[in-house]
């Protein structure tokens, strides 16, 4: 299993969080995802080392960005 974190900027909503959470749960091996609105932590856990342009393309996808 790994688990990697990362920060999304833009957030501003709950909406937003669901937006960002469904993205990034249709990524090959995605076990898990957590999103804080508050501190914009993005927690990914996953079968396989997922490659950080994968995530970066599925944040970008909802409408938000890597920081």
């Amino acid at each position: 299993m790994f688990t990697t974190s990362y920060t999304v900027t833009g957030m501003t909503c709950e909406h937003c969080v669901a937006s960002v959470t469904e993205e990034v749960e249709e990524i090959a091996g995605v076990t898990d995802v957590l999103v804080d609105l508050g501190t914009g932590a993005l927690t990914v856990s996953s079968d396989r080392d997922l490659p950080e342009a994968e995530v970066r393309v599925a944040v970008e996808e909802a409408g938000y960005a890597l920081d």
